[in-house]
């Protein structure tokens, strides 16, 4: 079936103008990409097998023992993520930008031309997807720092990758926001993780402000996965692609993350310790002591 027997308009022609493209965005092959994660998508599930293996017996190897102040491999850690997700913003945001203008949020939410015709955008989402199994590193300083390791931390990473490997093999059309905000929000995180490991002190409402930022991606996640469903009720698979069960698991993740989100934020900025000075457990890895944690080391999808 066409593009336009199925989407009603010649979809080839939905993609921003682009300043630039660099060579490995303009030779990138969706179809590669999608062959190869429809045959490896289910590795997910060993990978979080061996990731709470290692995150849990590593807690156990650090009990007794000094912990790493690893902070300049911390600091190039997360510089190394802000600009990647910085890049990612600017090549990944224009695209829904130009979609929500141009064909308006039905689009944005049941085409998936980020993907199918649009290089630019194509290569920031898979290799966003990709990127899901190297972040799952940020664990491994909390563990080696001895700090905390809160059931949010983990609990996010491990469903953020099963679900961001699944989506991509199905080419989720409402993809493109999650993508787009994720790589926002990450901008700032990882730019303010990188600070405070450098030493630097933001202010303490910036954290505030990242993590406002995440429940607000939360509210809009959910927010997107009702619009699927409505449109997906409306118009069947044949107009709007996104399955039953990939709302499903998503609005089930992004509806957990806002309570979870929700009690860290409470806790972190507007409880009587809060109000105190007094900073609860979190799984923050950019502060100097154990017991004094940043308020904030807790990734949004």
């Amino acid at each position: 079936m066409d593009a336009m027997t199925r989407w009603g308009y010649d979809i080839s022609e939905v993609k921003p103008n682009y300043s630039y493209i660099f060579d490995f965005e303009a030779h990138f092959t969706h179809q590669k990409t999608r062959v190869w994660m429809q045959n490896n998508w289910t590795y997910v599930f060993w990978y979080s097998g061996v990731y709470i293996f290692v995150i849990f017996v590593g807690q156990q190897f650090m009990a007794n023992r000094p912990r790493f102040e690893l902070r300049g491999l911390l600091a190039l850690w997360n510089t190394m993520l802000a600009m990647f997700s910085i890049m990612g913003a600017f090549r990944t945001a224009p695209e829904l930008i130009h979609v929500l203008k141009n064909y308006g949020l039905f689009h944005s939410v049941c085409v998936p031309s980020y993907i199918e015709h649009d290089r630019v955008c194509g290569f920031w989402t898979w290799v966003f997807v990709l990127s899901k199994l190297p972040e799952l590193g940020d664990t491994i300083f909390i563990v080696l720092r001895k700090q905390p390791l809160i059931f949010l931390h983990w609990y996010h990473h491990i469903t953020v990758l099963m679900y961001s490997w699944f989506s991509y093999q199905e080419y989720t059309a409402s993809a493109r926001w999650f993508v787009v905000m994720n790589y926002c929000v990450h901008s700032l995180m990882y730019t303010y993780y990188a600070l405070k490991a450098l030493k630097f002190n933001p202010p303490r409402f910036i954290s505030m402000v990242i993590t406002f930022l995440q429940l607000t991606q939360m509210i809009v996640g959910c927010a997107i996965n009702i619009w699927a469903y409505d449109f997906l009720q409306q118009t069947g698979h044949a107009a709007c692609n996104i399955s039953w069960t990939n709302i499903k698991l998503s609005i089930a993740m992004y509806a957990s993350y806002f309570i979870l989100f929700a009690r860290f934020f409470h806790l972190t900025y507007l409880s009587n310790n809060a109000r105190k000075g007094k900073r609860p457990v979190t799984s923050g890895t950019t502060s100097q002591q154990p017991k004094h944690l940043d308020s904030n080391k807790i990734k949004a999808q």
